[in-house]
């Protein structure tokens, strides 16, 4: 049957959580200190979906990993540049997975109108730590993303400081006037 990707409903939270989990209790890539409570996880999920797509990865009915996007700042001007998350079941990495929720994922972002595609990601101080790797920067390289910039020691999990990247991809090419934004509810896709 192969991996499917759809829109993540509210009734995806738990499964979605439990993938989230063990990168908050076990590692540095997010920043939160505590697994959200399930209720906390979907009502942020139902809250994306108002304005941005929040897409699961499905294979046999198991929820594999998700992406979603989110608003890059809070003012208008601002409306056509998103942050992006993606997580996958650790114990599905290197499947394609990321891949295929990124790619879905970018091509309802251009239906958007999103020009501007941004990934904040925690980056570990020494080449070796037992708490975070460079994956996610090499992954983000291979989606066409590039370095914007680095905050130095901007988190601290695990007894240790961690600096932070901003990496960018242009999805479109900025036209003058630029085209209306269209939250995702108001989409059509095929």
């Amino acid at each position: 049957m192969g991996i499917r990707i759809r829109q993540a409903l509210p009734v995806d939270a738990e499964a979605l959580l439990a993938i989230y989990a063990p990168y908050v209790t076990d590692t540095a890539v997010t920043f939160d200190y505590e697994v959200p409570s399930p209720e906390a996880f979907r009502d942020r999920m139902v809250r994306t979906l108002q304005t941005y797509p929040f897409l699961a990865a499905e294979e046999e009915g198991r929820l594999l990993g998700y992406a979603c996007a989110g608003p890059f700042k809070g003012r208008a001007a601002y409306d056509w540049s998103v942050e992006t998350t993606i997580y996958v079941d650790r114990d599905q990495r290197r499947r394609g997975i990321g891949y295929a929720l990124e790619k879905r994922l970018e091509d309802i972002l251009r239906s958007q109108h999103i020009q501007n595609v941004n990934a904040c990601i925690s980056l570990p101080k020494e080449e070796e730590d037992p708490f975070l790797t460079r994956d996610s920067i090499l992954f983000h390289e291979r989606m066409g993303f590039s370095l914007v910039g680095t905050f130095h020691d901007c988190g601290y999990k695990f007894g240790r400081w961690y600096h932070m990247v901003w990496m960018e991809k242009m999805l479109g090419d900025h036209r003058v006037p630029a085209e209306p934004f269209i939250p995702y509810p108001d989409l059509v896709l095929p």
